[in-house]
């Protein structure tokens, strides 16, 4: 059987004196898409962010690609691969759609996700992709920020990306 392409062992987090993860374990292969569901406080973020590097774990309680990746700073776990898509989506709303997703490729690195494949994944995007990347507002045009932000992260060749959204209101058009 396959090596997980991130393995999570045990991890647990406090803030002071509250625990906020209780030995999470988790595997995920290549190619898997995964995800993690829950109630407000429950450790998703943490769960997440202890991945991406912002809060220190102990090094082999999570590897990438079979090296442990626990006390790597945020700026090396990037460099490998993993990146953030936070709630916020961090958008250039003065540029378009596809103007977000061209700044993704601009790392340089190869990875499956072109642009083309992009809109594959995301046809919304490619029918907005000269409308500005979104307005913030929970709407059909905040779902096409959100896919912007996946895209852009797709399109800088990681392998994994964590993408920290709230449920949506209105429907996806």
């Amino acid at each position: 059987m396959p090596e997980p392409l991130l393995e999570l062992r045990s991890l647990d987090a406090f803030y002071g004196d509250f625990q906020a993860l209780f030995g999470a374990s988790l595997n995920v292969m290549a190619g898997e898409v995964v995800a993690v569901i829950g109630a407000n406080g429950a450790g998703k973020s943490t769960l997440l962010n202890r991945v991406a590097g912002l809060i220190p774990s102990r090094r082999e309680a999570i590897l990438f690609d079979g090296e442990p990746i626990g006390d790597v700073p945020a700026h090396a776990v990037v460099g490998r691969g993993i990146a953030l898509v936070p709630e916020g989506r961090r958008l250039f709303s003065s540029l378009s759609v596809e103007e977000n997703l061209l700044i993704g490729g601009q790392l340089g690195r190869t990875g499956p996700w072109s642009l083309s494949r992009i809109y594959e994944l995301f046809p919304a995007l490619w029918e907005r992709r000269y409308a500005p990347a979104g307005s913030g507002r929970r709407d059909a045009s905040w779902a096409c920020a959100e896919r912007s932000a996946l895209g852009r992260r797709a399109a800088d060749g990681r392998h994994w990306a964590r993408a920290d959204v709230q449920p949506q209101a209105s429907p996806v058009r």
